[in-house]
């Protein structure tokens, strides 16, 4: 029995399969979603292997219990043989062969679910790989989305601030200049017509001391 067949998504299912839903728009959330779903049945597995491994046990403690009941009904046999009494030399012979028949049935059980455990054991490990594997893809899948985005907002800003900003900024430094050097034509007039109210307030100072 195949435990994988229980699992809706399988190890070797395809990402590109979940990657073309149309519903799916993002394939980083598409990735994250399967992630948690394999994580999540590989634990699932996990728990499975664990079982596994426990009937396992069992039925090793089972063959050794058996074997040693085998070993103690055949030397009682033996005594019954010995001692001659029919009725005790058939009950150890029954005996002797459903604990025989028993320790074979156990024998092929323990076999077969040793090669079982060891066949999920390799897929359980590589279910670990697979989930290792996505999560490097996703890890390089943020790190792209995250260039892209940085390269996005910067293109975006350089364009608009070579269109518009700097645009702008210049426009306000011609501002700017224009403006200082008004202000400077202004206060230079002032300056030349102070010193011409100074100078005739000079040249009119003796007409007044005549006058007087």
């Amino acid at each position: 029995m195949n435990l994988f067949q229980r699992f809706r998504y399988t190890v070797e299912a395809d990402l590109h399969q979940i990657f073309d839903k149309k519903e799916q728009k993002n394939p980083i959330a598409m990735l994250n979603q399967y992630i948690r779903e394999a994580e999540k049945q590989t634990e699932q597995t996990g728990k499975l292997l664990e079982r596994q491994g426990q009937l396992k046990e069992k039925l090793e403690q089972e063959y050794k219990q058996n074997a040693e009941l085998l070993a103690k009904r055949e030397a009682q046999l033996t005594l019954a043989t010995t001692s001659g009494e029919q009725d005790l030399i058939d009950f150890a012979t029954d005996e002797v062969t459903a604990y025989t028949a028993r320790n074979h049935t156990l024998q092929a059980s323990i076999e077969s679910s040793t090669r079982e455990y060891f066949e999920l054991e390799r897929k359980f490990e590589t279910m670990k790989h697979k989930i290792k594997d996505m999560k490097v893809r996703q890890l390089q899948l943020m790190g792209k989305e995250n260039v892209t985005r940085a390269h996005h907002q910067m293109d975006g800003m350089i364009a608009k601030n070579n269109k518009t900003n700097f645009e702008d900024l210049e426009a306000y430094i011609d501002k700017l200049a224009y403006q200082i050097d008004k202000d400077h034509e202004v206060t230079t007039f002032e300056a030349r017509l102070a010193e011409l109210e100074k100078k005739a307030a000079e040249d009119h100072s003796p007409l007044l001391i005549e006058n007087k």
